[in-house]
């Protein structure tokens, strides 16, 4: 493990190529990850890129962003008052940068200090109770006066509700889609009151980008990820709450729920998280308490396990081929591909990789892939 360094600083020439990586075809947050710990900088991950694709299957190589397309999107996000950052910097949430899949760069806008402190997520129903969103507010008022950030996905029921409540605290809203492109359209005031009282707005998507269902979950992520812990106000039965908490518990956060009328569709989701675990709140001070302890730990990041070069420790054939042929559209773990192959796990990681960059490889929840 080693220390989260906070004073990292990114130069502008490593800043355009870790933009054009991340741009770069079939190339997703846990493959950059990869990449870079392969070849050591973007800019030399970049370079490998056709060669790891054709390995990997494909009859040609995916689409690399140019470094005019880069150097053109971060000049349109700097007129919008939009900073791309990377983790270690400041401004960039530290809890967040410890995730496998962390942003390589994250947009965001707003006053960079909010997002230096402990956060709390706040998620719920987007068709809340008046109870609910009663709660909600009166939680997000209460942990933004012990000084706790509110992180939400500016959603409407119990999102809205919170962020309203944390306007004046500080409150951080993560947007599914890019910066000019606020869902739901409606929020677009509230979330200019938002950056009005020194809170910030982040996302990883570029400008333009319209949100789709499957960015939502991705979003989830980030909101879960950057927080001390989630607290579930209203959640129904396979609602997107319950995704956040799910990913928050994956990801070593506190997960907490707030109980409901067993005859309330609404709450049928907390009161499960409750059965399976998690915290339960009926006060601000349940939080806190839960939390305090973890803030008092130093924050640290998973070292990378460097795997060599992929070109000078090249995968046999008959490797790829077990590899792969272990594969389906079943999910199945990289543990179990190492044990049921035989092979080394940085051969099978090599391997995935291949097929991720040759548009053949989806990465699932809890280290888990699949044939696309």
């Amino acid at each position: 493990m080693d220390a989260i360094n906070k004073s990292a600083k990114v130069s502008e020439a490593d800043r355009i190529d870790r933009l054009r990586l991340i741009r770069s075809e079939n190339v997703g947050p846990r493959t950059f990850r990869s990449l870079v710990d392969h070849f050591g900088t973007a800019r030399a991950a970049l370079e490998r890129l056709p060669d790891l694709a054709r390995r990997g299957g494909a009859q040609k190589s995916g689409r690399i962003c140019s470094v005019d397309e880069a150097k053109a999107e971060l000049a349109a996000s700097h007129k919008l008052g939009i900073a791309w950052l990377a983790p270690g910097e400041d401004g960039y949430p530290a809890r967040l940068a410890t995730l496998d899949d962390a942003p390589p760069l994250l947009a965001v806008r707003g006053d960079v200090a909010t997002l230096m402190r402990p956060m709390i997520a706040i998620v719920g129903s987007r068709n809340a109770s008046g109870a609910g969103l009663k709660f909600a507010g009166q939680l997000a008022r209460e942990l933004g006066e012990a000084g706790f950030i509110i992180i939400s996905g500016l959603a409407r029921g119990v999102d809205q509700a919170a962020h309203r409540a944390s306007v004046e605290s500080g409150t951080i809203a993560v947007l599914a889609g890019g910066h000019d492109c606020i869902y739901p359209p409606e929020h677009d005031g509230l979330l200019t009151a938002i950056l009005n009282q020194s809170g910030a707005a982040i996302s990883e998507m570029p400008l333009g980008h319209e949100p789709r269902a499957r960015d939502f979950p991705r979003r989830n992520r980030l909101i879960s990820g950057a927080s001390l812990g989630v607290v579930v106000v209203e959640a129904a039965h396979r609602s997107g709450s319950l995704i956040t908490a799910r990913m928050a518990a994956e990801q070593g956060r506190e997960v907490f729920a707030v109980p409901g009328s067993p005859l309330d569709p609404r709450a049928a989701g907390t009161n499960d998280l409750i059965k399976q675990g998690a915290t339960l709140v009926t006060e601000a001070t349940d939080i806190i308490n839960a939390v305090q302890p973890i803030m008092e730990r130093p924050l640290m990041r998973p070292m990378s396990e460097p795997d060599g070069d992929p070109f000078e420790n090249d995968p046999q054939g008959h490797d790829r081929d077990q590899i792969t042929g272990l594969l389906g559209p079943a999910p199945v773990t990289i543990d179990d591909l190492v044990r049921m192959s035989g092979a080394s796990p940085a051969v099978v990681r090599t391997v995935l990789l291949e097929l991720e960059l040759a548009g053949r490889l989806e990465r699932h929840g809890g280290g888990m892939v699949s044939l696309v």
